[in-house]
């Protein structure tokens, strides 16, 4: 028996919707007994895209983050059912009877990550079953997975060492979105959005982009290296919030240095270096 697992991989994730799409094209108007009642047309999102924009200008980007139900191995929605509405399979997946559920709201209130939807019609709660109906037909991974184009969504048997997603997970870099719920969520993700600091360094004698330029961070336990780019631009990303040293270091030019604490995203502007003397 398999005990599947999902781990979405942010840094490959463009938010391109095709995971959102292939689940509203599988389940919205299509029942499938007992693993679901149709998913109505508005107000649902089995599985949503949040976008988080991060920075502030000149240096802004985005971060895309799919969220669906993290098919807890403590799901709080079955302790809240009652009569066997909510009820995990031996592979893992959580899955809520469409016709036991009948008028149980508090199932809905009961997921911290908000993924579980009240269809007002039914009168039911819904949400991602990991298309289980079709996974016990043979399929190998969800819809979602299937239409991703860049590989963001892995998805597999957590329990076999050979999958991918059992080598994914075992990378060290995979994380649940809120461990401290402490629901032992199949769905990991790698490159969850935390903080960066960001800048760009230039040439004080030539007024021209100082490409090439060491620049260090310190601080918060971590010593991290990198070199701006051609365009004078530097970025560490990855922090926690805390105080940090920033040093830029070039043979020719004076070394600048910057302390600054870190609460949100930061951009530190254009640096000057001056040649020495």
């Amino acid at each position: 028996m398999p005990r599947y697992a999902m781990v979405i991989d942010l840094d490959k994730c463009n938010g391109c919707y095709n995971c959102f799409l292939a689940c509203r094209d599988e389940h919205y108007g299509n029942d499938y007994p007992p693993y679901s009642a149709a998913q109505p047309l508005r107000g649902h999102f089995w599985l949503r895209v949040i976008e988080k924009e991060r920075g502030q200008y000149p240096r802004v980007k985005v971060a895309y983050i799919p969220k669906l139900c993290m098919h807890c191995d403590n799901p709080p929605c079955q302790q809240a059912a009652v009569d066997g509405a909510v009820y995990k399979r031996p592979d893992g997946i959580v899955i809520i009877d469409p016709e036991k559920s009948l008028e149980q709201r508090q199932i809905v209130d009961a997921c911290p990550h908000r993924v579980i939807f009240w269809n007002e019609e039914k009168k039911i709660p819904q949400k991602c079953t990991f298309c289980a109906h079709l996974l016990d037909k043979g399929w190998q991974e969800p819809r979602c997975v299937e239409a991703c184009p860049t590989g963001a969504l892995v998805f597999g048997d957590a329990d076999d060492p050979g999958s991918k997603v059992s080598k994914v997970l075992h990378s060290a870099r995979a994380e649940e979105l809120r461990p401290e719920y402490g629901l032992k969520s199949r769905v990991k993700y790698i490159g969850l959005p935390r903080l960066f600091i960001a800048g760009t360094v230039i040439f004080g004698d030539t007024d021209e982009c100082a490409g090439g330029v060491t620049v260090v961070l310190r601080g918060e336990g971590v010593e991290l290296s990198t070199k701006t780019n051609n365009f004078g631009d530097f970025e560490f990303e990855g922090l926690a919030p805390g105080s940090y040293e920033v040093l830029m270091q070039h043979t020719q030019y004076q070394s600048r240095s910057i302390n600054v604490i870190v609460k949100t995203d930061l951009y530190l502007g254009e640096n000057v270096l001056e040649r020495m003397a």
